[in-house]
């Protein structure tokens, strides 16, 4: 996977996946996103990297946060964006994924943006782009999400400053998530002391494991102590058959309330990568607390989003 993703010279010439990427580019992800952030007020300032780039988002599944993010993204960098519709386009029809992408590209699209329900689906499309024409995953199937695992890392080092000492524990729907494989790599390569999943039995990939993570099928013992909880979605549309009893049974035992926190660090982030199920996966009251960092994952997304597409496209030093 690693190698499609950087050009003949070792720049990162597509954002796929986290997997295998080196220390430094996550950490060089995480400095240029901090250098389009107002260190006064926070606020993004619109600068003029990418004018006269053309960025495409091709999103085939239901977004809200991340595409809009990206979109917000590419025009605080003066880029030109087209939201593709792919409802009405031509795709529909019969035209063929391959066919549609280069006549997008003879249309003068510099980038990419795609989010598919199969996965490997952005490492497909990458394969059969021209040198010139860039991809971000935005999400496919249940395989990564690299860019919201970066949005998380940033997140993170934001409140906690430092990686190394830190217990990660990452709560929910582990089998079904492209977002929980690209933050365990993320994790894992920024050092932290101990990455822990915590799911039902159900919801539990096979040989976990070996990704280097602790798991954890008791939600009390699990968050022991951890510095950082990061609650997923019950991903409905990606089950094949009934793997919980009901929304009730699963908010009884891993639902993250109030009572659970409190086997957390007195001082330990709430984080989600969204959309939120109130009442199924974590309680209305915790969203709503001091301790949620959820609204601004949001906020450092478009940062984070931006230092990507300035990277990648080869306006900014790697």
């Amino acid at each position: 996977m690693p190698n499609i993703q950087f050009d003949a010279d070792g720049r990162l010439k597509h954002f796929i996946g986290i997997e295998g990427l080196p220390h430094h580019l996550l950490f060089k992800i995480l400095d240029t996103a901090q250098t389009f952030i107002n260190p006064v007020d926070h606020t993004i300032q619109k600068v003029p990297i990418l004018r006269g780039k053309t960025v495409f988002n091709l999103f085939f599944e239901p977004s809200t946060r991340t595409r809009t993010t990206f979109e917000l993204a590419a025009k605080r960098l003066s880029a030109d964006v087209v939201n593709f519709n792919m409802e009405s386009s031509s795709n529909k029809k019969g035209e063929s994924l391959t066919d549609l992408l280069h006549n997008l590209e003879a249309m003068y699209a510099d980038l990419f943006v795609v989010r598919h329900h199969q996965s490997g689906a952005a490492y497909f499309i990458a394969q059969h782009l021209s040198p010139q024409t860039r991809l971000i995953n935005a999400g496919d199937g249940q395989h990564e999400h690299p860019t919201q695992a970066m949005l998380d890392m940033y997140t993170i080092r934001h409140y906690k400053h430092d990686f190394v000492p830190l217990k990660v524990a990452i709560v929910g729907d582990i089998f079904h998530s492209r977002v929980a494989r690209s933050q365990i790599y993320a994790l894992s390569t920024l050092g932290v002391a101990e990455i822990r999943v915590i799911c039902p039995k159900t919801l539990s990939p096979v040989g976990i494991e070996s990704m280097g993570v602790k798991r954890y099928h008791d939600l009390t013992a699990g968050l022991k102590n951890v510095d950082v909880v990061i609650m997923l979605r019950l991903q409905y549309e990606r089950m094949t058959s009934a793997l919980l009893p009901s929304e009730c049974e699963y908010f009884r035992c891993y639902g993250l309330t109030h009572k659970a926190l409190e086997h957390a660090a007195k001082d330990a982030i709430v984080m989600h990568p969204g959309p939120i199920n109130r009442g199924v996966e974590i309680a209305s009251s915790v969203v709503d607390s001091p301790r949620a960092v959820i609204l601004q994952q949001v906020s450092f997304g478009i940062a984070v989003r931006m230092a990507v597409m300035a990277m990648i496209l080869g306006l900014y030093e790697q």
